[in-house]
């Protein structure tokens, strides 16, 4: 990229809202040139959008803050999609084949958008997974090519509530932000930080957010399962307030002696921690409530693990997120769990040259957002800002583009990357499609239709005409064999 691309990523977390720009370069790493954060604690709730009026008012506050640090406008942004009710289902479409069939790209294709196809009760889906094809009685990755009498897709769809998919997408269409790209966050999350032989292997990546923790479920490449668990670290800090602090003061308390395992013989009786200026908390009070509240997310942590998967983990369990940095971490997972192979990542595996603390630190915060930033391909500068130009008025709606503009031609599923979602404006603009070829397609039959019957009717009256000519004839004749014989 020249020095005047960049390519700007949005994150909308419980806690924090976070906006990046970086440039791609040739060695591929990325160079961070801006970084903004708002705080999101009013308005979204465990990942998900519940003030959409005030979501997009920080959105373009984001966006207007990148633009004053790059002096560039934006012209759309990537985005990614997490939180609460994101969950995996199964789902097998099977299509019956005449003897000895061939299988072509385009049956492939065909159970594919079977399954794409698939309703859901309120849900949406975000994105579907192809586990493996069965052909007749073999499981293939790629089944063209094979002969066979039974071809068998195996799905993995990942299901959003379509309220909050609406939501996400109002919120930016209200900001007159475009979107270039929408992922889902847990895919770009780990498609950043973990390896192609963990993946391969088999493991279980777990994001330890603030409201939220995601297990994402890999073997032979293939993501198996993914569910959002409603807990977090902030469900730590809040049992620490029920000893009658506030809130601020319990997450103080948590990120200066929380630790996720400690020892019974380490707990030292004498121990206390302050509340206020009159109240003490003794030590092993406060380890119980700590180690309470973790035991609790690594248990539904594990509970998310398939039991077919349970013994395969040989890539064993990735920790990033908030939540990674508490002490004892990997011993408290290995306690509750099965796994000893753990490791904790603090970065993604991109190389990443930046200055700001915020991405130096290397304490798994940023790595979503850096996930989300590594997907993009496309160009997000606009024109140089004016520095006449107030960047906080509001800008003009003939001269934004819109997410519309952007996908003048909507893709079909079928053509997407894996974790690439669709946003509701190409959503709307493909369904637009189909009614308009549903209709053309119902006025061809329609004319069809009248031509046939208009045929029928002619070769009716050709044929009534050709009966009477036949009658008179026959008539005729029978009269002139009478004046004969007469």
């Amino acid at each position: 990229m020249s020095a005047r691309e960049f390519i700007v990523a949005i994150e909308l977390g419980s806690s924090k809202m976070t906006g990046i720009a970086g440039k791609k370069n040739l060695d591929g790493s990325i160079s961070v040139l801006a970084i903004v954060k708002e705080d999101s604690s009013s308005f979204i709730h465990k990942g998900v959008v519940y003030k959409i009026d005030k979501t997009a008012q920080c959105i373009s506050n984001i966006v207007k803050k990148l633009t004053a640090t790059l002096k560039q406008e934006i012209t759309h942004v990537y985005v990614g999609v997490g939180g609460q009710s994101i969950r995996s289902v199964k789902n097998n479409i099977i299509k019956t084949l005449p003897a000895d069939t061939i299988v072509t790209q385009m049956m492939v294709n065909e159970l594919m958008d079977a399954n794409r196809n698939m309703s859901y009760q309120d849900q949406e889906i975000l994105d579907a997974a192809t586990q493996e094809y069965k052909v007749d009685n073999q499981l293939q990755i790629d089944p063209v090519g094979i002969q066979c009498n039974r071809l068998e897709g195996n799905f993995l769809n990942i299901l959003w509530r379509y309220e909050f998919y609406r939501r996400l997408n109002k919120c930016f269409e209200m900001a007159g932000v475009a979107i270039a790209e929408m992922y889902l966050a847990p895919l770009a999350l780990a498609d950043a930080v973990l390896t192609d032989a963990e993946k391969r292997s088999g493991c279980v990546l777990v994001d330890l957010g603030a409201d939220t923790t995601t297990v994402s479920v890999y073997y032979k490449n293939i993501l198996r399962h993914l569910a959002v668990i409603p807990l977090g670290s902030n469900n730590i800090t809040k049992d620490i307030a029920s000893l009658q602090v506030e809130e601020d003061v319990a997450e103080k308390m948590k990120l200066e002696h929380a630790v996720a395992f400690t020892e019974n013989g380490d707990i030292d009786s004498q121990t206390t921690y302050p509340l206020d200026t009159d109240r003490n908390v003794d030590q092993r009070r406060f380890v119980e409530i700590v180690e309470g509240r973790l035991e609790e997310i690594i248990e539904n942590v594990w509970y998310q693990v398939p039991s077919e998967f349970a013994e395969r983990l040989l890539g064993g369990l990735i920790l990033t997120g908030g939540g990674s940095n508490m002490p004892g971490i990997e011993t408290a997972f290995a306690n509750h769990t099965h796994i000893d192979k753990i490791r904790i990542a603090k970065s993604v595996n991109i190389s990443i040259n930046a200055k700001d603390p915020l991405i130096t630190t290397h304490n798994g915060m940023m790595n979503t957002v850096l996930g989300i930033l590594a997907k993009g391909d496309m160009n997000c500068a606009g024109k140089e800002v004016d520095p006449t130009k107030d960047l906080f008025e509001e800008p003009k709606a003939d001269i934004t583009t819109t997410t519309v503009e952007l996908h003048r031609d909507p893709r079909q599923p079928n053509e997407l990357a894996e974790g690439v979602v669709l946003t509701e404006a190409e959503k709307r603009k493909a369904q637009e499609l189909r009614e308009q070829q549903e209709e053309e397609e119902r006025i061809q039959r329609e004319l069809e239709l009248q031509q046939q019957k208009e045929k029928e009717e002619e070769e009716k009256k050709d044929n009534g005409i050709k009966k009477f000519g036949m009658r008179v004839k026959s008539l005729v004749k029978k009269l002139l064999s009478e004046d004969e014989e007469q």
